[in-house]
């Protein structure tokens, strides 16, 4: 029987890359292969094969991933989302399955399902909370019960939201404490920005199925809410936010979604998740970790440096949220990317050029109280202010790869101070490791801009946070 081949004898790889002829997926590969059998890094990867419907494009991508160098004499293995056995196999032959097929709400259940039946352990880059809610109220007691961690949003959804939060709320010292932590996201290149389709069809179908998230929501029992420091802030639709010189709107991504989801588990287990075999010091290091985050209301917004900007990303909204409704309209969204993403996304992806031209900035404005004890005082306002960042590559195609081969990593050599298992966040899982630290030395960098306190009558834009801009 597969699920007991793990518990016999080792599985022949390490990791099995699933979907890597696709457009992230090769991206990932070509990460990948930074650290197989790499003695600089003591990497512990130490084999890797690749999986997709498709081998001519899995060889292909291989050339492509390995160039200049000749390819690795890597196995390159034939599954379909489509074809559960085919999944069961590679499943049965790796520690770690990394999951790069999207749309998940299309393909990803049966390869979680695999992964729980040969006791695999599984990581994936998606961004759909419909996808990631389900797959926890299905399967959260199975792979807990299995030793099998299932982990999505192992990519930018949403591991630089989370891990951006955890390191903003970190900066509160006690007595002091945030009440809100509102991040922007700056997207910048010298050319075109463009978005990968799978991502822009995830978004037209999210849309399509918002209802189903809406009930499979009221379905469950309410979670824990964690214990934050003064009132939720009224918020904006459309926002100038001068510190940090952006015009913003509130973007519907899953970031927001993940973050709730890692603050209700950490509502109900203060001091973490214990690993499944950790250390008397690790366990002193997880709880020391998570006794300095505060939890705080989170949103996330996109933001330019024009009004005209923002203009773009409301029409591009107004047209996935009135035509993804209904079948007809979606067909015309999915037909006609470009025309209806306003040039956002388009099904051949972008080019390399655009790819190493582009980057992120991630800005994490926290509001919040000098003293805790005061905030419940009547018309009591927040009088304290925490500027941090998260900056990085290009978003899909290079910051993604980089922080799913990081998780994968750490999971490979830290499994014994990782939880057991279940269908858990990234930030729950990977907040305690050395991840921020492994990201930060493959560019993504975390830094605090500013702290300052807020007058009640005049709030000037501060002067160090200018010089960064």
């Amino acid at each position: 029987m597969a699920a007991e081949t793990h518990l016999s004898t080792p599985p022949p790889y390490d990791i099995i890359i699933l979907g890597a002829s696709g457009f992230t997926g090769k991206y990932v590969l070509k990460e990948s292969l930074k650290f197989l059998n790499s003695s600089s890094s003591s990497s512990p990867l130490k084999s890797l094969a690749i999986a997709s419907r498709n081998p001519t494009k899995l060889a292909q991508s291989l050339s492509w991933a390995s160039h200049p160098n000749p390819p690795p004499n890597i196995t390159i293995l034939t599954a379909h989302t489509l074809n559960f056995d085919s999944l069961l196999h590679i499943a049965s032959l790796t520690k770690l399955i990394l999951n790069c097929v999207g749309p998940f709400r299309l393909h990803g259940d049966p390869v979680v399902r695999a992964c729980l039946e040969t006791r695999t352990d599984y990581l994936d880059i998606c961004g759909e909370p419909e996808f990631m809610e389900k797959m926890e109220v299905q399967y959260h007691d199975q792979a807990f019960d299995k030793g099998c961690l299932v982990v999505s949003a192992c990519g930018f959804d949403s591991v630089p939201a989370e891990l951006g939060l955890l390191f903003n709320s970190r900066q509160w010292v006690s007595p002091s404490a945030p009440n809100t932590v509102e991040a922007y996201l700056s997207l910048e290149s010298d050319k075109r920005i463009v978005g990968n389709f799978a991502t822009y069809e995830s978004a037209v179908l999210g849309v399509a199925n918002a209802d189903s998230l809406r009930l499979l929501r009221r379905s469950r029992p309410k979670k824990a809410r964690p214990q934050i420091t003064g009132p939720p802030p009224r918020g904006s639709t459309i926002e100038q936010q001068k510190e940090v010189g952006l015009w913003a709107v509130r973007l519907p991504s899953a970031d927001s979604a993940v973050v709730q989801r890692t603050l209700a588990i950490l509502t109900q287990n203060p001091s973490g998740l214990r690993g499944v075999n950790e250390s008397a010091d690790k366990i002193a290091e997880r709880e020391t970790f998570w006794s300095t985050v505060k939890p705080a209301h989170f949103g996330v917004k996109i933001g330019t440096k024009s009004l005209l900007g923002i203009s773009k990303f409301i029409t591009v909204g107004v047209f996935i949220g009135l035509l993804g409704k209904f079948s007809f309209g979606r067909w015309l969204l999915l037909k006609f990317p470009s025309v209806f993403s306003l040039g956002g996304f388009r099904k051949q992806g972008p080019t390399e050029a655009e790819v190493s031209n582009a980057s992120f900035k991630m800005w994490f404005v926290g509001h919040g109280f000098s003293d805790s004890s005061t905030a419940s005082l009547e018309n009591k306002k927040p009088d304290t202010e925490i500027i941090t960042t998260v900056m990085g590559p290009e978003i899909g195609y290079v910051t993604t790869p980089i922080i799913l081969v990081q998780c994968a990593l750490i999971t490979l050599n830290q499994r014994q101070n990782l939880p057991k298992g279940g269908v858990l966040t990234p930030g729950i899982v990977f907040g305690p490791t050395d991840l921020q630290e492994r990201l930060q030395q493959n560019g993504i960098s975390f830094n605090l801009i500013s702290k300052r306190a807020l007058s009640l009558i005049h709030r000037p834009q501060n002067e160090i946070l200018a010089s960064n801009l």
